[in-house]
């Protein structure tokens, strides 16, 4: 299902006047969020990556005396689908950019579509560090965070306090896959030991089986590789068959607070989370945080607050620029340090991904919290030097120009 948003651009007309209606009717900015708004992924982005990127769009105005244009789409989980999607918006809709994409394979597509097409790809949902390793675009950038630092963050915390080995619940997708690899590896360089995984299939509703070879392994940390419903399913069926009770803990690699929310503080308490922005860390993100409520009813994830962080910092290069000139408008966003509620002078490297902090936050017992959506305490800030792979360990063409 394909939406369309006007309202902004119809306010920015009024009051810009017939000039900028001139100026910008032929050639309006457009940006498309392909998301997930009916399945597992829908609540950590899907509407509200649309309406977070409507809310960099109307914080924006006119963009060189043009009105910003939103427009989204429900891949429905099938690449085919997005492809699909993504090709008619690049080549029969002008679409200038597009966001989110909470589907490593699915982005990966998209990237190698943006070196021919010239268009770009500013995802804020999808993880596979491929695309900025060997699959790197100049027209792409990952923007939120991505497999290597979910990887390495919690994994080489854990390890370091002696949570030494483990086992992983890996949802069976190119996400999946990366994470796990990552994951792994993070563990084995700490001096941990990895005893065994199992693949599970995206939209399951009984996991028992994958949890009882979880159990069975005896490893001290339970590596959850899933995200959206799944992991929550996951959560809740983990506290049912009682691993925490019996001493083993779970790492949640890919965890966005809505599942947390799902889930509940009694049977989430104590899991170590891994996020590139929480709502309630200072007065910045707890503004924006209330803006975004009053939309959704919901307070926004890394992954929504990506949107407009994207949003916002593309809006900016093409007025820097002067221009929506592809090449120009990535150099600008490469020069220009990226300053908003959540990244505070991060920079967008050569190969595409953002140098940003990471955090990590455990979720708090039903005692500790004060209000709704009070789930994290931040246990730690891994540096964006730390968080994100080495320039020169990817294996990007681009990381050498």
């Amino acid at each position: 299902m394909l939406w369309r948003w006007t309202g902004a651009v119809v306010m920015a007309l009024l009051v810009a006047g017939p000039a900028a209606v001139l100026a910008g009717e032929d050639t309006p900015i457009k940006i498309g969020v392909l998301g997930d708004q009916s399945s597992v992924y829908s609540a950590a982005g899907g509407r509200g990556s649309v309406e977070a990127a409507k809310l960099a769009a109307e914080d924006a105005g006119l963009v060189l005396g043009k009105p910003v244009e939103i427009v989204s789409a429900d891949f429905q989980l099938k690449v085919d689908v997005g492809v699909a999607i993504a090709r008619k918006w690049y080549d029969e809709e002008n679409v200038d950019a597009i966001i989110d994409v909470p589907f490593s394979g699915l982005a990966l597509a998209i990237a190698e579509m943006t070196k021919t097409r010239k268009k770009l790809a500013l995802f804020n949902a999808a993880a596979s560090s491929e695309l900025t390793g060997a699959k790197c675009s100049p027209y792409v950038a990952q923007w939120t965070y991505d497999t290597y630092s979910l990887g390495h963050g919690p994994t080489s915390g854990l390890v370091s306090r002696g949570e030494n080995s483990w086992f992983f619940l890996t949802n069976d997708t190119v996400f999946g896959a990366s994470l796990e690899g990552d994951a792994k590896a993070a563990v084995k360089a700490g001096g941990g030991t990895v005893i065994g995984s199992v693949r599970t299939p995206t939209g399951a509703t009984d996991f028992s089986s994958f949890l009882l070879q979880a159990q069975s392994s005896k490893a001290k940390v339970i590596g959850v590789v899933e995200a959206g419903a799944d992991l929550a399913t996951v959560l809740k069926q983990g506290e049912e068959f009682g691993l925490k009770a019996q001493g083993q803990r779970f790492a949640a690699l890919m965890a966005t607070i809505d599942a947390i929310h799902g889930v509940g503080l009694k049977d989430s308490q104590g899991i170590i989370v891994a996020e590139a922005f929480y709502w309630d860390q200072n007065d910045e993100t707890r503004a924006f945080a209330k803006r975004f409520y009053e939309r959704m009813k919901a307070m926004p994830t890394q992954v929504q607050a990506g949107a407009y962080s994207v949003v916002n910092h593309y809006l900016k290069a093409v007025k820097a620029v002067g221009s929506k000139d592809p090449d120009k408008v990535m150099a600008k966003m490469r020069e220009l340090p990226i300053n908003d509620f959540m990244s505070h002078n991060a920079k967008l490297r050569a190969d595409g991904r953002v140098l940003r902090d990471l955090y990590l936050f455990e979720v708090k017992s039903p005692k500790e919290s004060k209000a709704a959506w009070d789930y994290y305490k931040q246990i730690a800030v891994i540096p964006a030097d730390k968080a994100v792979r080495p320039l020169d360990q990817g294996g990007c063409p681009l990381a050498s120009q």
